[in-house]
């Protein structure tokens, strides 16, 4: 299961990158309407010029969740640690006698983990789908300043398919035709979703009744006037701001419910006759059945370490070679193994 997750892992943020910052994928030509009121708004200017920045955008989404699932979760560990059912079984061997790691922190990697893993799932089904239809912004016309003489389009609209149409700049062009859908309210609302559930999963009303959905509803309204934003700028459509949304919300949703059980902790896995026996001693020796126990996870989680480190040197391997002609391998290959090193270990 160790194998199969560091691969996913690397696969995910592999893809997300070339979708990203590559020219690897090409958007579809879509044809225009001669003077479509739809296409003809004003060029709002490169991202940055907008009220929301991506960079202010970004950090959000990746500094937001650190910060409130380790508040929160060492917060939970502060006030219950003298409990004796906070964390069953959870307390993880990792490498022999000298290594355990707090269930604390391991309960932490694996709900920022997940988090990571999703953002990079929307943001590559969000690319997939600008990628496949090739939706034109609404103001596709004012940077692409197609030639209405050449194209007959001066007393009489109709439709250009021309891919060649558009004398403007081809940057500009290019991100005109990357929409649908709307990268940014996907992202936004995802990570809002996602930070709603985990606090009014983990909080809910210890800290009074109103605590938890006042912090949630101000995530996801934080989140869906971000999406209003990119429509008031004209960088996006509504169409293109509901669709976002809807693939950010189920991805979050679907995310919590079906992989971190809402945030509770997971079930144990089924005990063998031998364990169940032990068990119903637990009275008469209960310190010996949890070094036993253990002894166990230590032999397993030894084995699995071993095979994660030799699969992925021979993984991130072939990904450099495949990278190399970027320029960027060289420092992209050791980050990504440090990364999923530390999420592989605490994912399982």
């Amino acid at each position: 299961m160790l194998y199969f997750q560091v691969v996913i892992l690397a696969a995910t943020a592999m893809l997300a990158y070339y979708c990203e910052f590559t020219d690897t994928f090409s958007p579809a030509q879509q044809g225009f309407v001669c003077r479509d009121p739809a296409l003809s708004k004003p060029d709002p200017g490169p991202e940055q010029d907008s009220r929301l920045q991506p960079v202010i955008l970004y950090c959000v989404m990746g500094g937001l969740p650190v910060v409130l699932i380790s508040a929160v979760e060492l917060v939970i560990f502060l006030l219950h640690h003298n409990s004796n059912n906070l964390y069953d079984h959870e307390n993880i061997v990792v490498m022999g006698d000298c290594c355990y790691v707090n269930p604390m922190v391991r309960r932490t990697f694996r709900f920022l983990g997940v988090y990571v893993f999703g953002l990079l799932t929307t943001d590559i089904f969000v690319n997939a789908g600008q990628l496949v239809t090739g939706s034109l912004a609404p103001y596709f016309l004012s940077v692409c300043q197609p030639n209405y003489t050449a194209l007959s389009c001066q007393d009489t609209a109709h439709f250009v398919s021309q891919t060649d149409a558009c004398t403007g700049d081809s940057d500009d062009i290019m991100r005109a035709r990357k929409t649908f859908p709307s990268k940014e309210a996907a992202l936004s609302l995802y990570t809002a979703v996602y930070l709603a559930m985990y606090v009014m999963s983990c909080i809910g009303s210890s800290g009074g009744r109103l605590m938890g959905p006042l912090l949630s509803l101000s995530l996801v309204t934080l989140a869906v006037l971000s999406g209003i934003n990119r429509v008031a700028e004209y960088r996006n459509h509504w169409s293109d701001v509901i669709a976002g949304e809807a693939i950010g919300g189920a991805s979050a949703v679907f995310l919590v419910v079906f992989v971190v059980q809402c945030f509770k902790k997971r079930p144990m896995i089924s005990q063998s006759l031998s364990d169940a026996d032990t068990a119903n001693n637990d009275e008469v020796a209960p310190e010996t059945n949890h070094n036993m126990q253990n002894d166990k996870y230590t032999v397993t989680r030894v084995k699995h370490t071993v095979t994660l480190y030799v699969t992925l040197e021979h993984l991130l391997f072939h990904v450099f070679i495949f990278s190399n002609n970027t320029g960027w391998g060289i420092i992209i290959i050791p980050c990504m193994k440090s990364i999923m090193i530390v999420f592989a270990m605490f994912l399982t």
